[in-house]
């Protein structure tokens, strides 16, 4: 997943986005990384660019097969990472060898920012073998 997220450095931002060529947000780029390790989920669509609710948003990633851990917890190339930008804002960040990898609505761009994520985390998300 984190070499895709990588891969996908460049793509144009679009809300809604989930086709690297028209556009990505942040819930496309997570779906496409998704795809890439041939895992397949129903992604959410037509949310707000500002709104919802961390234990929606949890639920929603449990359900499908995440394991969500606290945002202390040690990161690992591919975690699916649940910041807070602004106080009405959540955004997924996938987690790539020396930083995130993230849909920038500002740049207009899938973007990799280097070092330590780049708001505060609120949760971390990762797929679990069974």
């Amino acid at each position: 997943m984190a070499e895709k997220a990588v891969s996908l450095c460049g793509a144009q931002f679009c809300l809604h986005g989930r086709d690297e060529a028209a556009g990505l947000d942040c819930i496309g780029l997570a779906e496409q990384c998704l795809i890439a390790a041939h895992f397949e989920c129903d992604v959410p669509n037509g949310y707000s660019i500002r709104g919802g609710s961390e234990e929606a948003i949890s639920a929603f990633m449990t359900k499908t097969g995440f394991e969500r851990f606290p945002p202390t917890a040690e990161l690992c190339e591919g975690d699916i990472v649940l910041a807070r930008p602004s106080p009405v804002q959540w955004h997924f960040l996938i987690r790539a060898q020396g930083g995130f990898v993230h849909a920038h609505a500002g740049l207009g761009k899938v973007v990799f920012c280097p070092g330590d994520a780049p708001w505060p985390i609120a949760a971390i998300f990762r797929l679990t073998e069974d």
